[in-house]
């Protein structure tokens, strides 16, 4: 289907991206709580070892192992690091901090990537766009900040995790005049699967049947979120859609006040408040970019 401007089809692009959001939210909620009970390695394994056979079952029989072939494959290893990166350095976080707060810093990644493609690919960014990044900064200073419950090293992993992010996405701007995206999410999933099987034996634990399961739906709810997510751009063009992405945020707020018991700070909820509005801003018309958000990262 093409994105057109009625009303209807722009109603399910956003019914879509909130939905995807929501998803995304519920797999970063399943990654905390298994946090806490496996090692991280272990649990970013799971995710990726389910996402790549779910590709494998849905892809291969449609284009055979074609889609494995890659015109840039040292670019594709090198954002295939970056996103299990991305992965780790998220995980990682969510043992040590509140998901809504870890979620928002990590929603740095757009602004960031503003500050770094000038650099790296060479596309300047604007004005609004630097002070957009500034903005997203500031808002980050509300939720780490001193004398906060936050200021701490562990504060450091969810920005670890929205540089890598940046990186990644980068990289799929530049990786996209070469292979397809099918391409790319294939790849990028198989290389993070890879290298966490070389870990796994270090880390390994075995799971209880319900946390297996937890495990086996973590993949899954990573898959669902990213194909209906890629889904709602057939009906709304992107720039339009991207704001939506923002529900995230209030998603994984939600969510940590009704399992984990972590409501935010009055402090942290202007903070995500502003990196919310703030990547709002950054948003370029006509760009795919700002929602390239996965394979779910997290």
């Amino acid at each position: 289907m093409i994105a057109d401007n009625s009303g209807v089809a722009h109603f399910k692009g956003v019914a879509l991206i909130v939905l995807a959001t929501f998803l995304f939210s519920s797999h970063d909620g399943v990654s905390k709580h298994l946090a806490q009970l496996y090692p991280i390695v272990m649990v970013v394994w799971a995710r990726y070892a389910v996402h790549s056979s779910l590709m494998t079952l849905i892809f291969i029989p449609r284009h055979g192992v074609s889609v494995l072939k890659s015109k840039c494959p040292r670019l594709q290893l090198l954002r295939g690091m970056a996103l299990v990166s991305t992965s780790l350095f998220f995980t990682s976080s969510l043992y040590y901090l509140p998901l809504a707060e870890a979620t928002s810093i990590h929603f740095l990644a757009p602004l960031l990537v503003v500050v770094l493609s000038a650099t790296l690919i060479g596309e300047a960014a604007t004005a609004k766009q630097y002070l957009s990044a500034l903005l997203g900064l500031a808002g980050t200073l509300f939720i780490v900040r001193p004398g906060g419950d936050f200021l701490s090293p562990a504060a450091l992993l969810p920005f670890g995790s929205a540089t890598c992010f940046a990186l990644y996405q980068l990289l799929t701007r530049k990786i996209s005049a070469y292979d397809s995206a099918t391409t790319s999410n294939f790849l990028g999933g198989l290389i993070a699967t890879v290298v966490m099987t070389l870990l796994l034996p270090f880390y390994w634990k075995m799971p209880s049947m319900n946390d297996g399961l937890l495990m086996l739906a973590l993949g899954t709810l990573g898959m669902v979120s990213h194909l209906i997510f890629t889904k709602s751009s057939e009906y709304a063009p992107p720039a339009s859609l991207a704001p939506f992405g923002y529900c995230q945020i209030l998603f994984s707020t939600l969510i940590g006040v009704a399992i984990f018991h972590q409501a935010p700070e009055a402090m942290s909820m202007i903070g995500m408040a502003i990196i919310a509005v703030s990547g709002a801003i950054a948003i370029k018309p006509r760009s795919r970019l700002a929602l390239d958000k996965h394979i779910s990262v997290k």
